[in-house]
């Protein structure tokens, strides 16, 4: 149940104004709220009025809310529109994460941030009355360099990036998408343009004309899409970049139209994490903190072979079938037995319709195969490229319907025999 906090809900006559733009911001904070609900929501606050606080908050809350994770969401908005008593402070604090002393030391809340934002896009307020001298301490802000600033944000290295900067690159990558074209299944569809003769339909039309045949029926291949499965490092030395990362497939896994059948994502350290059910939840802060507390060994040791042998066992069959895409997000710095690790890549390699390694350690340009985990991998994935940067994940999503893309791999393969 949301915390109720003490709110100061202003005397306005503009009631009904006020909760149409109160829902404008659930909308833009990603609640599926229309115009019909809007008026059930001014009819039922009219007919239960406001004297309570409590009264008031409940009333919205069962107009708007009827999933589970929006919950929060809407506690978090409500809050913040319905005055409390350091707005500003808390928005400020918010958008700008690098800003310190401008309210508590502490980590926000789940949706917070996302209704922040929400608000301050979607909803328009008055600016306070300020004084001739505060008129005069106004900051101004400097956007020539905004383009090629994001320009350097794109090339930056994770690990490298600030507080504000991991903000921005996680906006950024919020947008953008991994699409997949779809596979040709041998299940047909009816298409007079098709290659194959639909025999069945054809006789069943040649029936319906006594026997006479007048046109002959074709099919073309039914398209279906793969899944996509992300088996994500977690160790201490990829802590930084699967935090990134995760809030990268969070939007894949969300994003409508993009053409993957399923997203499935796994942590792994020393053990396997299945993370899938967590980042189908829409926000995406409650989504990660989730995932996080159900993975025990983040930033712990590596044991690839023995993670990839849990996944080969337990599910495999599961999720890898219709021709899955897998994405392993590791640095290949594997510690445990090398024979045990060949075997199960060489498994999870045949198991899959392409196998694409994201490597950080790519940033390097003087990067060479010599740690014994790498070399042992790289023989069996199509696929090893960078992952350090927002501009390695647009690469990849230029590439990876490419079935011919291998990346760094052939270099380092010749490197390899050398």
């Amino acid at each position: 149940m949301a915390e109720q906090l003490t709110l100061d809900i202003p005397d306005n006559p503009k009631l009904a104004q006020n909760i149409t733009h109160f829902a404008r911001a659930l909308r833009k904070a990603g609640l599926p709220i229309g115009t019909g609900r809007v008026i059930d929501a001014i009819r039922a606050v009219q007919a239960a009025g406001f004297t309570e606080k409590r009264d008031f908050y409940w009333t919205l809350h069962a107009c708007f809310v009827n999933r589970p994770e929006h919950r929060t969401v809407f506690a978090q908005v409500f809050r913040l529109y319905w005055r409390d008593p350091r707005y500003l402070e808390h928005m400020m604090s918010m958008m700008l994460p690098a800003i310190r002393g401008v309210q508590e030391e502490r980590k926000a809340d789940a949706a917070e941030k996302r209704a922040a934002e929400a608000l301050l896009d979607g909803v328009e307020r008055d600016s306070p009355e300020t004084t001739e001298q505060e008129a005069e301490s106004e900051i101004e802000i400097d956007a020539t360099q905004t383009a090629s600033s994001e320009e350097r944000l794109r090339n930056l290295d994770f690990e490298q990036m600030s507080t504000s900067e991991i903000a921005q690159a996680k906006r950024l990558l919020s947008r953008l998408t991994l699409p997949v074209k779809p596979i040709e299944s041998r299940r047909g569809q009816a298409n007079h343009l098709g290659n194959r003769i639909d025999r069945a339909r054809t006789l069943r039309s040649a029936m319906r004309q006594g026997g006479e045949l007048h046109d002959i029926a074709r099919l073309h291949p039914k398209p279906r899409w793969p899944n996509l499965v992300a088996l994500c490092d977690i160790s201490g030395s990829m802590s930084q970049y699967s935090r990134i990362i995760l809030h990268f497939l969070h939007s894949v896994s969300n994003a409508k139209g993009a053409g993957w059948a399923k997203v499935h994502a796994f942590t792994f350290g020393t053990r396997l994490t299945n993370i899938t059910r967590h980042l189908h939840q829409r926000d995406v802060d409650a989504a990660l903190a989730a995932a996080g507390a159900e993975a025990q060994d983040w930033e712990g040791g590596t044991r690839i072979g023995e993670c990839l042998h849990q996944f080969n066992r337990d599910w495999s069959r599961r999720v890898m079938g219709q021709g899955a895409v897998v994405l392993l997000i590791t640095d290949g710095l594997e510690r445990g037995d090398p024979d045990l690790l060949k075997k199960e890549i060489e498994r999870l390699h045949l198991s899959s319709r392409r196998l694409i390694w994201l490597n950080p350690l790519l940033r390097w340009d003087g990067f060479a195969p010599k740690a014994q985990g790498v070399v042992t991998m790289l023989p069996h994935v199509d696929s090893f490229r960078a992952g350090h940067s927002i501009a390695s994940l647009e690469d990849l999503a230029s590439v990876i319907s490419q079935p011919d893309d291998q990346g760094q791999k052939a270099r380092l393969m010749a490197a390899l025999s050398d």
